[in-house]
């Protein structure tokens, strides 16, 4: 069976915003530490950043990266980080010595090497709205007041103009130490944004908010002039106490309605009239929640054994299969699609846990997800265009991870073109684990090169590792295209076919 795809490059549905490849960076086990901040290994600079790290971020052109949390948050302190003197704290999120090496200069400096913007997240918890404004103080002020001179002191004489914050993290969650409750949660916000907003109109302000009525509504309600953002949060595999992942048939059936929250967050904008105001951070997504275990449940765990080392389960690069692959293409399909509304995502984390590139002493990992934002970035087009096809679209049968069983579409597809040139970029995502997909082209246009970029490995559960490369991208030339042509999409694969 094929599908024919008609597309038309004068029907743009949106423009897509380059910071929907975002990513995520927060102080839990290596993501900081040993992660992108390395002082002393050979693969490290001058500033202690590992430089294959950098190197790998910026081939994916990671547009804007949030730190530093995340939970970690809601007991950060930032003035702990900053300056010559730094004195290591007990942190209590995680429930580990944090040596405050890696505050925010150093965060800044990050994005500076990279290429990127940074966006700071600030602690709602126990911090106060005084300390969120004295944080944009610090960043962003040329010369005023003792936080911009605390900055030049540290070293930095110009103001880092940092543009985006985020007034706290989850603090809907019982798990967030510092939560709050809706009504808390508004006024809170309010009081943050003015203060914040008085030391630097030009920052664009976002806030915590869920697909839930109850907790986002009165925020926009009372805070929707002070906010162009708001942050939603999602993991559908989740594995705080258990590390038992969902197998790839499993990952498949999350799938089904993956953006359910951006539709419910749109209808309540909507209904306000600030969907033209407002925009959406999906600030942290992943396939699979971090493992964590005995840290957010109670009671607690006592020993170390039972809630600190578990964690290396997540740099377990086996876990990390094309099923991942395969997920997050589809995400950022949807994204993409819904690209009027949703501005910013930010994959969680960028570096080891479950993050696209996993670190060792001697080199980096490459993951199967990080080639899905090397496809994205690289070779998809910003304007998102009209697909069609007039046949249904094949569905699949899936037995999701509670043993039920759900129906999902065997493919996912989203047509793109660009800004500044012509042609087209067509991401085509085959989830089905045993079964090619062949998809016909109509398009308007004859006689351009087509090319297919497949990322894919030798079955659904492959994966990279130290010394073991089985997932990445290959590249056909399909020559000339000429209307019809037939496109052969293999089985757990995500692809993408340019046609210029």
């Amino acid at each position: 069976m094929f599908l024919t795809l008609e597309i038309d490059p004068r029907r743009v549905k949106g423009v897509r915003d380059p910071m929907l490849y975002g990513h995520f960076l927060e102080h839990f086990h290596r993501q900081v530490y040993g992660g992108v901040f390395d002082p002393g290994n050979p693969l490290s600079d001058e500033d202690g950043f590992r430089t294959d790290v950098i190197e790998a971020m910026k081939k994916i052109r990671v547009p804007v990266i949030r730190w530093p949390g995340g939970c970690f948050v809601s007991t950060y302190h930032w003035t702990d980080g900053v300056g010559k003197e730094r004195t290591p704290v007990f942190d209590k999120t995680w429930r580990v010595e944090d040596p405050n090496t890696f505050g925010t200069d150093e965060f800044v400096k990050l994005c500076r090497k990279i290429g990127c913007e940074p966006y700071i997240c600030t602690n709602a918890g126990t911090g106060s709205i005084e300390e969120m404004s004295d944080w944009v103080e610090y960043c962003n002020l040329p010369s005023e007041g003792r936080f911009a001179r605390m900055r030049i002191a540290n070293g930095a004489l110009e103001p880092y103009r940092v543009k985006y914050w985020s007034v706290g993290n989850e603090n809907y969650g019982h798990w967030e130490l510092g939560a709050k409750s809706a009504g808390e949660w508004a006024r809170l916000v309010g009081e943050a944004a003015k203060l914040m907003l008085h030391v630097d109109p030009a920052i664009e302000l976002s806030a915590a908010a869920l697909a839930d009525l109850d907790w986002t509504y009165g925020l926009l309600k009372n805070c929707g002039q002070y906010l162009k953002w708001i942050s939603l949060h999602q993991y559908w595999d989740m594995m705080p106490e258990k590390h038992e992942p969902a197998d790839y048939e499993a990952a498949m059936a999350y799938t089904d309605r993956i953006d359910r929250s951006v539709e419910i967050a749109r209808g309540m904008l909507t209904s306000l009239g600030l969907e033209n105001k407002i925009s959406i951070a999906f600030d942290e997504w992943n396939l699979r929640s971090w493992h964590h275990p005995r840290v957010h449940s109670f009671p607690y765990g006592t020993e170390k054994e039972s809630y600190l080392s578990p964690r290396d389960k997540n740099d377990d690069n086996r876990t990390y299969t094309m099923a991942d692959a395969v997920f997050s293409a589809c995400f950022l399909n949807a994204m993409n699609r819904n690209c009027d509304l949703v501005r910013m995502a930010n994959f969680s984390p960028l570096v080891n846990t479950r993050g696209a590139i996993m670190t060792y002493r001697d080199g980096i990992v490459l993951r199967s997800t990080y080639h899905v934002f090397d496809l994205f970035a690289n070779k998809l087009g910003d304007k998102v265009v009209d697909l069609f096809h007039p046949e249904p679209a094949p569905t699949w049968r899936v037995k999701g991870k509670d043993g039920g069983e759900k129906k999902v579409g065997t493919l996912d597809l989203l047509a793109t073109a660009w800004s500044d040139r012509k042609g087209i970029a067509l991401s085509a995502v085959n989830k089905h684990a045993q079964e090619a997909a062949e998809i016909v082209l109509a398009l308007p246009e004859e006689g351009r090169r087509a090319t297919l970029y497949t990322l894919n490995g030798p079955d659904k559960d492959s994966c990279n590792d130290i010394g073991r490369n089985e997932v990445g991208i290959t590249e056909t030339d399909l020559g000339l295209y000429r209307k019809g042509m037939k496109i052969t999409l293999p089985p757990h694969s995500v692809n993408v076919l340019q046609i210029v």
